[in-house]
């Protein structure tokens, strides 16, 4: 028997002359979190929206769970959980009215109704607000009860369009850690724009630019996909930038040789060719001059140089040292994320 869970062939979206969606072919396999990473308007949502049959491609087709999006919706429904990003949820009622009515609009009834209620409850840590109006909770509880009723049903697959927007940092890694949770026993497929996101939740990422998937890659590998660009190099006092350019500016490969705000009496950058490796040499021309090196580390661009080059063709490029963090840097130490964070409405893609 087969684990492939989802299957898309071909899906494409037009809205007039744009394409939302273009020729996208992609598998997702059972037991696998899968991000599906892009910008505002690259289509990410319109994808969301055709797996789950709530609008239709232009062209091609999909499979879920073994059913065909044109052929069989209602098996297609019955086989997915669905968390849009507007979570759907009614606020003047209880959580325990909502999750009831939800389970009921699934078929449920009587004691399978209520064993699944008890468990979506338990899953999704909602004990504590199961008799309050879902209008008094926070955001985070809202999101948890709009995974609850996506998992009413027993669904083996989950498929959710943006479930960190507008959550603060800790309701994120509540969220989080639920997802992974759940992925233990079911396959999830989720949509954002938030690199940090992806390298801590998923097992596996798509990248969609213009409506073109641009690539399928695990986090690891999508931060590995360019090469060593340069290198922070760290020296004790006694140092300085001229005596760092005459002793390492001499070594083949190295282009060029710049100070930085770093925490050592002296920090610099040093840009090589591509992929060029001359900490060896850098280490035994330094220790030849005299100077203490305290720090070298191997730089490659960050998660949201290689993003931006991958979905708007914006060449990868190193830039001053800034410790990794948000909007600044293009450049991270060769095991570091970059993370890249903003609301996305709910109709980017129409």
């Amino acid at each position: 028997m087969s684990d492939v869970m989802i299957e898309a062939r071909g899906l494409t979206k037009r809205y007039g002359l744009q394409r939302a969606l273009d020729n996208a072919n992609f598998e997702v396999r059972k037991g696998q979190i899968v991000g599906f990473l892009g910008p505002n308007g690259a289509g990410k949502s319109t994808t969301m929206k055709i797996l789950t049959c709530f609008i239709a491609p232009s062209e091609g087709t999909a499979t879920i769970n073994g059913y065909d999006i044109w052929q069989d919706p209602i098996g297609v429904r019955a086989s997915i959980g669905y968390l849009p990003e507007s979570t759907p949820l009614y606020p003047e009622m209880l959580v325990a009215e909502y999750l009831e009515f939800m389970g009921q609009m699934r078929g449920l009834r009587g004691a399978q109704l209520t064993k699944r209620i008890k468990t979506v409850v338990e899953e999704t840590s909602l004990g504590e607000v199961f008799g309050k109006e879902i209008r008094a909770l926070s955001k985070g509880f809202k999101q948890r009860v709009g995974l609850a009723q996506a998992l009413i049903h027993e669904p083996p697959i989950l498929i959710l369009d943006e479930p960190m927007s507008g959550l603060d940092p800790n309701q994120m890694t509540d969220i989080r850690d639920l997802i992974r949770e759940i992925g233990r026993s079911r396959t999830v497929m989720l949509s954002t724009h938030n690199l940090h996101e992806i390298h801590l939740t998923c097992t596996r990422v798509f990248v969609i630019g213009k409506g073109k998937l641009v690539a399928d890659t695990t986090p690891a590998a999508l931060a590995d996909s360019k090469p060593i660009a340069g290198f922070h190099l760290g020296l004790a006092a006694g140092a300085t930038l001229t005596s760092v350019q005459e002793t390492v500016g001499r070594i083949s490969g190295v282009r060029q040789i710049r100070a930085t705000d770093g925490t050592n009496p002296l920090d610099v950058i040093v840009d090589v060719d591509a992929g060029r490796d001359v900490r060896s040499e850098v280490s035994a021309a330094a220790a030849k001059a005299g100077l203490v090196i305290v720090e070298l580390q191997a730089l490659r661009p960050d998660l949201y140089a290689i993003f931006r080059e991958l979905t708007e063709g914006e060449p990868a490029t190193i830039g001053p040292r800034s410790g990794g963090g948000m909007g600044g840097s293009a450049l991270a130490p060769a095991d570091d994320e970059d993370d890249e964070e903003e609301d996305e409405d709910e109709d980017e893609d129409e």
